[in-house]
């Protein structure tokens, strides 16, 4: 790793600029992946009282805006430069995390459908700026050779903290962690906004060197936004996203499987998945940096069916036995892989240029609309009483169509490469 040498060198400038990564994108992600993701739901359906079918459109509303909010600002960043100037992205960060934090503490406050609404369209619009300003830091701080160790610590420690607190998937929960976590980021990027330091100069032209800034798969001839290149990769992530929150909504609302896993009274069992989380992300950061990626996504695919297979089988013929821990053994590797692999990606399919539209697109895209989409799906299909056993088998269903697909896609467009005698990226 790169990190290393800048270590032995005792070059202490960049090693903060990992440090600043992985701290704004491990607390963005647990925001995202407990509060927005987990502490939403509860908020409509426990605490207002919205059945789950108005809770899932309220949920579609706020992906579709967090698309178009990120799409936005990504392309505005770009066309105006600050995609490449750190301190407007600190000074934009600023605001995201502000609005965010009023918004986490007026939370557990909303107690009408209409307020829920409006929190959720404010909620969205901070997301969607967020998006393209937090993953084009990557460019700036990390080295390509480093980024898939880096997205590994970065998806490791984000599962690794939400598997172990809170325990209680409640609003108040989450809304009381999250507003101490926010408070001290929002001094520390309103002093980096205001002011001028040595090493953020330093940090801030980092992107222009050759280890630095364009990503490893626009070398030597950089990845246009219309091209299979690039919306390949979007198409698998977003099937990715949507396979498990498909699948995961509703494994979590079944006590017998969430009892016994993600929300276990044992602090062993909670403390295995998060371990493992940092192993299955580890793994994946290894694959990532010595491999071609498709390798990733034909594991991913292929770990959630196989999980979900499980799962079926285990409803079918074992309702009544205590879930064995490797159910959510194959599911936390899948989400591991699959996240560390979103980190890396969307970065190293970019320039400094093309960083803020093309992370728009694949994170607000593959990720945002994926997630959100299918949780409503998720919520719909539990509110119109379809049973865990055919939800599961729909599920894997599509995770295997994928499997089958990506080589079948792979092969058409080599093909198409050939019979134009050339590859154009």
């Amino acid at each position: 790793m790169k990190l290393f040498e800048f270590a032995r060198e005792r070059q202490w400038v960049p090693i903060t600029g990992y440090l600043i990564y992985v701290s704004a994108l491990t607390a963005g992600y647990y925001y995202n992946l407990t509060f927005v993701q987990l502490g939403l739901t509860d908020l409509g359906t426990q605490k207002i009282g919205m059945p789950p079918g108005d809770v899932s459109i309220v949920m579609a509303i706020l992906a579709l805006l967090t698309l178009v909010a990120a799409v936005a600002s990504g392309v505005l960043m770009d066309r105006r430069g600050w995609s490449t100037d750190l301190y407007v992205k600190f000074r934009l960060l600023f605001l995201v995390i502000f609005v965010q934090l009023l918004l986490t503490i007026a939370a557990p406050h909303v107690s009408t459908i209409e307020q829920f609404v409006l929190w959720v369209i404010v909620c969205s619009m901070a997301l969607g700026v967020g998006i393209p300003v937090s993953f084009s830091f990557m460019l700036d701080f990390v080295p390509v050779r480093d980024r898939g160790y880096v997205a590994a610590i970065v998806a490791g420690l984000s599962f690794f903290v939400a598997a172990l607190y809170p325990i209680e998937w409640r609003i108040d929960e989450f809304s009381l962690v999250m507003s101490a976590m926010m408070v001290p980021a929002v001094f520390v990027l309103a002093v980096l906004s205001v002011k001028r330091f040595r090493f953020v100069d330093s940090l801030a032209s980092q992107h222009k060197r050759d280890t630095f800034g364009t990503g490893r798969f626009c070398r030597p001839i950089p990845v246009r936004t219309v091209s299979f290149a690039f919306w390949g990769p979007i198409l698998l992530m977003f099937g990715v996203f949507f396979i498990d929150s498909l699948g995961f909504l509703r494994i979590i609302e079944t006590p017998q499987y969430i009892y016994t896993s993600w929300q276990s009274p044992d602090l062993s069992v909670r403390l295995f998945i998060a371990v493992l989380h940092v192993i299955g992300a580890l793994a994946a950061g290894v694959i990532y940096t010595n491999f071609d990626r498709n390798w990733l996504f034909f594991w991913v695919f292929g770990l959630f069916a196989f999980t979900h297979l499980l799962y079926v089988f285990h409803i079918q013929f074992g309702a009544g036995d205590t879930p064995p821990l490797v159910l959510p053994m194959f599911y936390v590797l899948a989400v591991s892989f699959y996240t560390t692999l979103n980190f890396a990606l969307w970065p190293d399919l970019s320039t400094p240029e093309t960083i803020g539209t093309h992370t728009a697109l694949g994170v607000g895209i593959a990720g945002w609309l994926a997630t959100f989409l299918s949780t409503s799906l998720a919520l719909y299909s539990e509110g119109v009483g379809l049973s865990l056993l055919n939800h599961l088998t729909y599920v894997n269903a599509l995770a295997l169509l994928f499997v089958v697909a990506l080589p079948v896609l792979l092969y058409v467009h080599r093909m198409v490469e050939l019979a134009r005698g050339g590859t154009t990226p």
